[in-house]
């Protein structure tokens, strides 16, 4: 096998176990950009070291803001005044591109931003556009994508604009992080094609609301939206972020795909993470979800029931299901998605070529994909530097024999030693918790 192919562990035998998820990369990003733009320093605690958070922390880093690491996950952050001439590396990281363009035009001097070459390829027209009507100067070179230079005055007026968002939530999110810090405060007006993800826009305003922000929101319909941000000060606190759900939703998959059961520890009973809706989904396929004092445990069918469901406000979770939907009793269909094609990878094309590739048969809708189960045989997954697409092939690896997985390093884009989790899950092994 050749040395970037790990072979996914396959079983006979239901998985059993409990595996402690790292933070959530969602709560994490945007609480180390409101502790940067806070009063006072903030402590944050079960901070996620996977690559994108690093990367938030190495661009935050270089634009003056004080982060230091108490223990392996707990920082703190001590805001500064925020300076330029310096060089942010996004990785492939959508919050990296969204979140921080915003805070750049807060600091003083120039601020370029570029990333892997796949990320030169991800949607970023509607932000390099709202940063320029909200009085920021942009130079792109006309690319409308990655590399560009912000030229940061150290203040930006702000105020009101339209924008179309609906190639990712994360345009309005990252603009509102920053916007109680911009002179005349924030409006943002989302006119266009129906808007993805609304739940993470969700978790910006509990979280900046959390932070002291005055925020309010007023959405007609996924297509007509408003927030509005007044300037004022922000105060983000400690915070202890919660598990990462939609990692978890990976692990969760085990259970559903083997007749097995698995705990998640700290699952929280309410959140703001889209990746909680992953316990309805795996309820509707014939799982039992339950919360005791060990956390989350979900016990899977002896096999899992198609599904149709719009994952238009889920969409991370469409790789997960889509594994599960591609050894279910009868057919799915996943819809509201079409804004995956914009993802890491086109997320769409790229689980219809896998399932196929393994024998299955998907095909792609205008805004899905159609998954009607066949009996599949092992082969190699690619996953096109995509982390989801690795978790999706590890999925697959334990009902089909001889599956191995290119690059399954990429998963450590949002988690620490995944396969090292999933084979000791797998194994049945408590220790392997992390």
């Amino acid at each position: 096998m050749a040395p970037n192919q790990w072979a996914a562990p396959h079983v006979t035998t239901p998985v059993v176990g409990t595996v402690v998820v790292p933070g959530s990369k969602s709560i994490n990003n945007r609480a180390l950009v409101l502790a940067a733009l806070s009063q006072r320093p903030s402590v944050l605690s079960n901070v996620l070291m996977a690559r994108d958070s690093q990367l938030m922390i190495d661009g935050l880093r270089g634009l003056g803001v004080g982060i230091d690491l108490i223990d392996a996950t707990t920082v703190a952050v001590t805001p500064q005044p925020l300076r330029g001439s310096v060089a942010v590396d996004c990785g492939l990281s959508g919050t990296m591109m969204r979140f921080v363009p915003p805070l750049a035009t807060l600091a003083l001097g120039d601020v370029t931003f570029d990333g892997d070459l796949a990320a030169r390829k991800r949607p970023m027209e509607t932000m390099i556009t709202a940063l320029r009507k909200l009085g920021a100067a942009v130079s792109d070179g006309g690319r409308r994508s990655l590399p560009f230079t912000i030229h940061g005055t150290g203040n930006i007026s702000g105020g009101s604009i339209k924008i179309d968002a609906s190639a990712s939530s994360q345009f309005v999110s990252g603009l509102l992080l920053s916007g109680a810090a911009f002179d005349n405060g924030l409006t943002i007006n989302h006119v266009g094609e129906q808007l993805p993800s609304i739940p993470h826009i969700d978790m910006t305003v509990t979280m900046l609301t959390a932070a002291g922000a005055r925020v309010t929101s007023q959405a007609n319909d996924n297509t007509d939206a408003t927030w509005s941000i007044a300037n004022g000060a922000l105060d983000q606190g400690d915070l202890l972020i919660e598990p990462d759900l939609s990692n978890g939703a990976a692990f969760l998959a085990a259970a559903m795909v083997t007749h097995g059961s698995v705990t998640i520890p700290m699952w929280p009973q309410a959140t703001t993470q889209a990746g909680d809706q992953i316990r309805h989904i795996f309820t509707k396929m014939g799982a039992t979800c339950e919360f005791s004092s060990a956390g989350l445990t979900v016990s899977g069918p002896s096999q899992p029931t198609g599904i149709d469901v719009d994952m238009r406000n889920i969409g991370e979770l469409t790789p997960t299901v889509a594994a599960v939907a591609a050894v279910a009793s009868g057919p799915s269909h996943l819809f509201g998605i079409g804004h995956l094609r914009g993802h890491e990878t086109d997320r769409l094309a790229a689980l219809v070529a896998e399932i196929n590739r393994l024998g299955g048969h998907a095909t792609e809708t205008d805004d899905g994909i159609r998954i009607e189960p066949r009996p599949m045989s092992g082969g190699l997954i690619r996953t096109y530097e995509d982390h989801r697409m690795a978790t999706f092939g590890a999925i697959l690896g334990l009902v089909v024999p001889d599956v191995s997985v290119r690059d399954i390093e990429t998963t450590s884009k949002t988690i620490v030693d995944f396969p090292g989790l999933w084979t000791s899950l797998v194994a049945g092994r408590r220790d392997g918790a992390r």
